[in-house]
């Protein structure tokens, strides 16, 4: 029997989370992360394996969180209208409003690690697939009730919408003022009447 953990795992995970997310993965030494989490090598590695397993780990938590509360926005109350355009200006407050600007823990890991690490694409389509297959429910049930032309094709104002957020996760980290992410995020949206 193996001896207790005598750790806070989440605080842990968020810590290397943070890691990760602030330096990339490369970026990121074991070093970093004992420093990050005050755990030794071997307490690091012996709960929750090597540096990739822990950042595997890390991304497929938050990769649920995020897919977690779009899912609970574009399922949630109001008119689908109103789901779809809470979701689209939540992004773009949101972005705008980190001071790090770092955008998206998957998009990031996804760009620096697409040529070498299958797993890591393979995740991020996945996420991206659920994400696209929500907003295309939601758009159809704009259509039902009048909201969205009904000739529109749902799948391809999904995808629009899907590209409009990732567009403007992208110009966030350009320092594009909070106003023309809005104003982004509102002209997307105009798409849909």
């Amino acid at each position: 029997m193996g001896r207790p953990r005598n750790f806070d795992e989440k605080q842990v995970l968020e810590s290397v989370r943070e890691q990760f997310w602030n330096q990339g993965y490369g970026a990121t030494s074991l070093q970093d992360l004992t420093d990050a989490t005050g755990l030794g090598k071997g307490s690091l590695y012996g709960a929750f394996g090597d540096k990739r397993q822990l950042f595997l780990h890390v991304l497929d938590g938050y990769r649920t969180e995020q897919l977690d509360s779009v899912r609970a926005i574009l399922t949630g109350p109001g008119t689908a209208v109103e789901r779809l355009t809470l979701l689209v200006e939540g992004v773009a407050d949101g972005f705008a409003e980190d001071p790090l600007r770092r955008g998206c823990l998957l998009v990031n890991s996804t760009s620096e690690l697409h040529t070498n690490d299958p797993d890591v694409v393979s995740r991020a389509r996945t996420s991206y697939q659920t994400v696209e297959d929500l907003l295309i429910t939601c758009v159809t049930e704009a259509q039902r009730d009048g909201s969205v032309k009904a000739d529109a094709d749902p799948q391809e104002l999904g995808r629009l919408i899907l590209a409009v957020m990732q567009g403007i996760e992208f110009l966030a980290k350009t320092d594009m003022d909070s106003a023309a992410l809005q104003q982004i995020a509102r002209a997307a949206l105009r798409f849909l009447g």
